[in-house]
């Protein structure tokens, strides 16, 4: 038993060893004790030719001792910037926001980022409605609340023929609308649950086990274009409708100089003294069918050829060149009546 044994004596513990000694005579070792700063540190061809030739006892050094030349190494090498490289290397290794994968899916995680902008998928047809349901159950469910829902529209003015005005909106995102306000669980399930919502607009986040549609925020700089997109096409649905009306005023003001003057010229016309002969009758009798539709014109004095009215005068009303149709005015008992005819049966009457 007792050859397996070991003696120990308290003498051989406490002998210096050479690496000891030697560390106790090192430049920077003896400076420490002796309280004086070190010296100043090699120049770097200096560190090169040491890190090629490593001094005799160099794997005596300290940890710290070696930190240091393996820094003054790296240094010396002008083409090669560690520190770059590890900063790219966490540039490109993105951090994790969340613990675990259930942590983020809980929404309520959205309510750190405050009042944000979302997108909430609506009907195409029924969008403003829905926008309008959408804030007044929020009203109604959430009063502490504060949120805006906004729909961009243009709103486009059209006049009737009745000569009054409709005004329709023209969604400019048919089937989105905005909504800002800090979403939480709660109301991201309430506004879901809403009549015409089909959810808002994200990106699934979690793994095989389960994922979720978590929404994704729009940037303020995205809503301001939205903002100024909107205004361009207000003004410009505005100037569209001004020039339409402009229009619609100077044709309205021609037709009434064209009804003034074909007034004028039936006036002349019956104020003419009418002379009637076989001769002059004969000779309208004559002219081809040209000649008689020049002379037809709304306001002059036709005289009835053939059928119920052979004989009658009357004035021209009315001509339909395609249908070969002309309305009549007969003056019948002191009144005037309207009678459809056939082109072919009447007849100018040339003074």
């Amino acid at each position: 038993m007792k050859q397996g044994l070991l003696q120990w004596s308290p003498c051989n513990h406490l002998r210096p060893s050479l690496s000891s000694s030697f560390l106790l005579r090192s430049p920077i070792r003896i400076a420490r004790v002796a309280g004086r700063p070190p010296p100043p540190p090699p120049p770097a061809a200096a560190a090169v030719s040491a890190a090629l030739e490593p001094p005799a006892g160099a794997e005596a050094l300290t940890a710290r001792e070696r930190r240091q030349l393996r820094n003054q190494r790296r240094e010396s090498r002008a083409a090669y910037n560690w520190r770059e490289e590890v900063e790219e290397r966490l540039i490109k290794k993105p951090k994790k926001r969340y613990a675990s994968w259930t942590e983020e899916l809980n929404l309520d995680t959205l309510a750190e980022s405050g009042p944000e902008w979302w997108i909430v998928r609506v009907s195409r047809v029924r969008g403003q409605e829905t926008a309008d349901l959408i804030a007044r159950s929020l009203i109604r469910n959430f009063p502490e609340v504060d949120f805006k829902v906004y729909a961009p529209a243009v709103q486009e003015k059209r006049k009737l023929k009745n000569g009054s005005y409709s005004v329709k909106a023209r969604p400019l995102f048919p089937g989105c609308v905005f909504l800002r306000c800090i979403l939480n669980k709660e109301l991201h399930d309430f506004i879901r649950e809403c009549d015409g919502v089909g959810g808002f607009v994200g990106s699934k986040v979690g793994n095989t086990k389960r994922q979720i549609n978590k929404p994704r925020p729009v940037s303020e700089d995205d809503m301001e274009a939205i903002f100024r997109k909107a205004k361009e096409e207000q003004e410009k649905t505005d100037r569209a409708f001004e020039e339409e009306q402009v229009s619609e005023k100077l044709k309205s003001e021609k037709l009434d100089l064209d009804l003034h003057s074909s007034t004028d010229d039936s006036l002349e016309s019956a104020l003419k003294p009418k002379h009637k002969s076989r001769k002059s009758s004969s000779t309208v009798g004559g002219l081809s069918a040209k000649e008689k539709y020049k002379l037809l014109v709304p306001g002059s004095t036709v005289r009835v050829l053939s059928g119920t009215f052979a004989g009658f005068e009357g004035s021209l009303k009315k001509l339909n060149r395609k249908n070969k149709k002309a309305t009549i005015g007969f003056a019948l008992f002191g009144k005037e009546s309207l009678v459809d005819l056939d082109v072919d049966e009447i007849v100018p009457e040339v003074a």
